[in-house]
């Protein structure tokens, strides 16, 4: 940008002011008399045309052409200085006479068509004005009366042209004099203001000069001789601020000379400190190393023998015991078990604490979530007595995407929390939305008790890590610390907050919200029997947070729900004859109550056909022995809708399982799955048999780059880790050299790096899968990517649906034997594979898509490779064969995905975590050893495991 100096501003301030002032005078005057010379030349025109026209009137009615050339000769004679022409013409618009025959009358003369003006008129051009004025004939009163429209005649006009050139003249010259004064002007101004700026700048520059030396150092330079006024003041300030800053150098040149001497020997103890800290940072990595390594090989040691304690406890309890030996057992397997909780919660919080926990996306049913976890949470509230409750919003959406386990662990432990704290009471959940737009839903979870609550002290360090309320807390109701911790920093990374509120003795009220996305694909199936519609039922609920949840629940199946409170009103309502259909009644079952609760159902046998009752325990003998009373069914609290509508109408759920199978109805596509594990690609292949017509398998990309050649799929499912060609090569081989370069393929991989995915999509995919396989992801997936012109018809659906409902609603409903006999072979077996993290049959069926059979065979495919798949990975470690191993560790990772194997899916895939983080061998030798006890222990369970579930697929069929 342009700086102005100060000879600039003198110009500025000067000259240019004094010549546009200049100038603008001289405008203004030449244009004041060029306006007055122009009004000069109209009035005389004027003053000599309209005497003219009077003086003619007559002689043009007399045609008395003599007349005429005499007047407008003398007229034009005596204004010859600016006449050139003047010429009268006839009302015809025919010349008359012409004062000058060399004139062009045809300039003086009215364009054809026009009218004769009635007053007189100009046409200014470059050099010459016409004027033109009429010629009228005054006429007499007689004649005015005959004519009423005009008392005027015009009997011709006088055309006069006037000469500008005179005028023209006098502006010009006018023009050249107001200028020249004008330049006269500026030019005396530029003569003084150079002068001033010699005499002004010429100082000034010296003085600059001057200053600039002293900047580069010079302080000797000084600004030398006579100045004149308020320049001699500069000069003096200016030699005195130089000879001051030299006085400043000096001095400062001392310091920054002691300043080196200084800084020296500060540098010398800085290089002693860093060595120090370098040393110390070696020895905190390495501590940090060792504590890592701790961990591992701590959590190795202490979950072996606790698995071997819980084991064989559970396998001594299977044989005859007293009932002291019995008791002293359970508690040995409670102690275990609490034990190894502690541990998992120890290792959860060194993840959240290291920043390695992953939050996972996939579909998942909130209502069926929450249920399930309730479920787990039930019986330590029924052993103290409590009165655990749920509360769900009927309009929350339940087909969320996001991580379930995650939400079920927060719940667990803020539900866990309120019933260890709470003696006697109650302990409620509830569950609302707070805000739900069509991509998104932020949740929020409420769990309230009536325990002793805490101090404000206590709130004050409530989420601190490795501590409670107090010592004494601590002392009595034990625990690491550790829950509300985690529970925290789980509720940050699902983009939610955490919080509370407590009153000392009154109990205490914790909250979380989480953000999930919404799943497009609505739930398969959702409670809503039709057979319940405008049925009446009487409901018993003395706890008010239950009687709400519950009641919403069967309000919204349409039923007619008269909720009562007490013994008292249950008689009033049968005294007041009403008829029911049902009666649900939740009562205690404490030894006192439980005479009264058998003398109630007798009472309303007599009046309810179908009584159902609700308690807090899970005790089949007791629930056995009140069904003998007159019970049809006794559910154990807290209820859920699928248990009351089992109760309720038993053939329901069995109609809407053949429902949905009538909804799911295959999509009318052919897809291609690939993927080199054998035990991965038949579960991708059964679980895609059931949602589309036609499914084409390959091992590797090569096979998969020569089936598109030569077919067309409507989505292609590529694993990413393959030999031969991997899953990137035969993406870009597809999207370039076949014929399904716009087919969807999606990326699936057994594990998922937070940058991989990203990567992925980078490449050319269109979305992405984690192992294990989800049905309701891989719903999803199709449902998204897929035509919808395929998804096929939905009214058909709906009119299959509501003939069913139909069909349904017309049969009786009767018992159900089959639930009512005893069938429960290998109990003990089943159960420990229930809950086992070793091998998790439960778990199994549900990544095999709910298909027993498959989930059998994968998971003896999964064992069968085990002991090959530790051989490799053994000799991998011994040659330290980085690549080798990933690839292996890749496949078990893959395999572990599909199968219930919860404990050795998670080492795993802890591995190859790190592998894939550029993690040397050497540091994860605890890791390889954890894994190599993981697969031993599922070997060593695996014979007993297989010989169980044959039993029980057998007597399923």
């Amino acid at each position: 940008m342009y700086k102005l100096s100060l000879k600039d501003w003198v110009i500025l301030l000067t000259i240019i002011p004094t010549t546009i002032i200049g100038l603008t005078i001289a405008s203004y005057f030449s244009y004041s008399r060029y306006v007055e010379l122009n009004d000069y030349l109209t009035d005389r025109s004027r003053s000599i045309i309209e005497p003219l026209a009077i003086a003619t009137t007559d002689a043009v009615i007399n045609k008395d052409r003599e007349e005429l050339r005499h007047l407008i000769g003398f007229t034009h004679r005596s204004q010859s200085s600016i006449i050139n022409s003047i010429t009268i013409f006839s009302k015809d618009n025919q010349v008359i006479v012409a004062s000058a025959y060399n004139g062009d009358t045809e300039l003086l003369r009215i364009n054809a068509g026009e009218q004769i003006p009635l007053t007189t008129s100009s046409h200014f051009t470059d050099d010459y004005i016409i004027f033109r004025t009429p010629i009228i004939d005054e006429k007499s009163d007689d004649e005015v009366i005959n004519n009423a429209f005009s008392s005027q005649v015009i009997v011709g006009y006088v055309a006069m042209q006037i000469n500008t050139d005179k005028v023209n003249l006098n502006r010009q010259t006018q023009i050249i004099i107001a200028f020249s004064i004008a330049l006269f002007g500026a030019l005396v101004s530029a003569i003084f203001s150079t002068r001033l700026i010699k005499n002004f700048t010429r100082p000034v520059t010296s003085m600059v000069q001057a200053v600039d030396r002293i900047r580069e150092g010079k302080l000797e330079s000084r600004v030398t001789g006579q100045l004149i006024g308020e320049l001699n003041f500069l000069k003096n300030g200016v030699n005195a601020m130089a000879e001051s800053l030299g006085d400043y150098h000096d001095e400062m040149q001392q310091s920054i000379d002691q300043a080196t001497i200084d800084l020296r020997e500060s540098l010398e103890q800085f290089e002693i400190q860093n060595v120090e800290l370098d040393i110390a940072k070696r020895k905190a990595q390495d501590a940090n190393k060792v504590k890592s390594e701790f961990l591992a090989n701590m959590s190795h040691e202490l979950r072996t023998p606790l698995n071997g304690v819980i084991g064989f406890t559970r396998q001594v309890l299977k044989t005859p015991l007293s009932d002291t030996q019995r008791d002293y057992l359970q508690t040995i397997e409670r102690s275990a078990a609490n034990l190894l909780a502690i541990i998992n919660d120890i290792l959860d919080f060194s993840k959240l604490d290291a920043g390695k926990m992953l939050i996972e996306k996939i579909p998942f049913s909130m209502r069926e979530t929450v249920e399930e976890t309730i479920t787990l949470l039930a019986p330590s509230a029924h052993k103290k007595n409590i009165e655990l409750s749920l509360r769900i919003d009927q309009k929350m959406p339940d087909s969320l995407i996001g991580d379930a386990m995650r939400i079920k662990q927060v719940i667990i432990n803020l539900a866990s929390n309120a019933i260890k704290f709470t003696d006697k009471g109650s302990v409620n959940i509830d569950i609302a939305q707070e805000h739900v737009d069509e991509h998104t839903a932020v949740l929020k979870v409420t769990v309230s008790d009536t325990g002793i609550g805490m101090s404000a002290s206590q709130q004050a360090s409530i989420f601190e890590a490795f501590g409670q309320a107090d010592k004494s807390v601590t002392r009595l109701y034990g625990g690491t610390g550790l829950g509300l911790v985690i529970s925290q920093r789980l509720v940050n990374e699902m983009k939610g907050e955490i919080n509370f509120i407590s009153d000392e003795k009154n109990g205490s009220t914790f909250w979380f919200s989480f953000q999930c996305e919404i799943n497009p694909i609505p739930n398969d199936y959702f409670l809503s029997p039709p057979s319940l519609s405008q049925k009446k039922i009487l409901y018993f609920e003395p706890n008010a947070h239950s009687r709400i949840a519950t009641g919403e629940i069967l309000a919204s199946w349409g039923m007619e729900v008269y909720p009562v409170t007490s013994l008292k009103e249950i008689n009033n309502a049968l005294s007041q004859n009403k008829t029911f259909d049902f009666a649900l009644i939740a009562h205690e079952v404490t030894p006192t109550a439980l005479n009264e609760l058998k003398q109630l159902i007798i009472s309303l046998k007599t009046n309810i056909p179908s009584i159902h009752l609700a308690i807090n325990s899970n005790s089949p003998n007791l629930q056995e022995a009140l069904m003998a009373v007159g019970a049809q069914s006794c559910l154990s609290k807290p209820l859920t809708p699928e248990r009351v509508c089992k109760a309720l109408i038993p053939q329901h759920l069995n109609f809407a399982n053949s429902l949905t199978e009538v909804l799911e109805s295959k999509i009318a596509i052919k897809v291609l799955a690939v993927d080199d594990n054998e035990a991965n690609l038949k579960l991708i292949n059964a679980l895609l048999q059931e949602q589309v017509s036609e499914v084409i398998t390959a091992e590797n990309g090569q096979i998969a780059v020569e089936l598109c050649k030569n077919e067309n799929f409507a989505i292609i499912f590529m694993d990413i880790q393959m030999p031969v060609m991997d899953g990137i090569s035969a993406l870009k081989h597809i999207k370039s050299h076949t014929f399904n370069d716009k087919t969807p393929i999606i990326a699936v991989t057994a594990h998922a790096l937070s940058g991989e995915k990203d990567k992925l999509l980078k490449e050319g995919f269109d979305s992405y899968m984690t192992k294990p396989i989800d049905e309701s992801m891989l719903r999803h997936i199709i449902y998204e990517y897929c035509d919808p012109d395929l998804l096929g018809n939905q009214d058909y659906k709906e009119q299959q649906m509501n003939n069913d409902l139909t069909v349904h609603d017309n049969i009786n409903i009767l018992p159900n034997k089959i639930n009512n006999e005893d069938k429960v072979p290998h109990k003990s077996m089943l159960d420990k594979l229930e809950k086992s993290t070793v091998i998790n049959w439960p778990d199994a069926i549900k990544k095999a898509g709910k298909k027993p059979r498959l989930a059998r065979d994968m998971l003896e495919g999964l064992v069968e490779s085990l002991p090959e798949t530790k051989l490799i990975i053994s000799e991998a470690l011994t040659s330290q064969d980085t690549e080798r191993l990933k690839e292996f560790i890749h496949k078990l990772n893959g395999a572990c995905c599909y199968t219930g194997v919860p404990d050795l899916g998670k080492m795993v895939h802890q591995l190859e975590t790190a592998l894939k983080g550029g993690s040397a061998i050497d540091d994860l030798e605890p890791e390889f050893f954890e894994l190599f006890e993981h697969i031993e222990r599922v070997l060593d369970l695996a014979n007993d495991a297989f010989t169980e579930i044959d039993k029980l697929l057998i007597e399923e069929l």
